[in-house]
């Protein structure tokens, strides 16, 4: 078993923001992409519709995670939360209880691992 924390993120599109979104997206995936090294994996995408985004997010382990959501919360949220409305939020791996303390406000479902493998 891995240190790894990912998650799946889904949301819905709030009317009309399409473009603000696309601005915050490339703003986040360069600042996670330039500052931070234990992110392993950082995917956005959105329906043909244009109305649900998906991210997909895995870091190296719990120190990873938390590095990301300081920078989230400091410089993102706001912005994010006004264009994106939460639907669901799904983690799995290893998270220390420091990362579900900081993500209790988001409900997520925590999967417990059954089996499989990481490269």
């Amino acid at each position: 078993m891995s240190n790894h924390v990912s998650w799946m993120l889904e949301f819905e599109i709030q009317a009309g923001r399409a473009d603000a979104l696309r601005d915050l997206m490339t703003e986040m995936v360069d600042a996670t992409k330039t500052n931070e090294p234990g992110t392993l994996d950082y995917e956005w995408s959105t329906s043909a519709d244009g109305k649900k985004c998906h991210i997909f997010e895995r870091y190296a382990d719990s120190a990873a995670t938390m590095v990301h959501l300081a920078t989230f919360g400091e410089r993102f949220a706001d912005r994010f939360l006004a264009i994106l409305k939460p639907v669901s939020f799904v983690v799995y791996g290893s998270p220390n209880a420091a990362v579900r303390d900081a993500l209790a406000a988001f409900n997520p479902v925590y999967m417990q691992s059954l089996g499989g493998f990481s490269r």
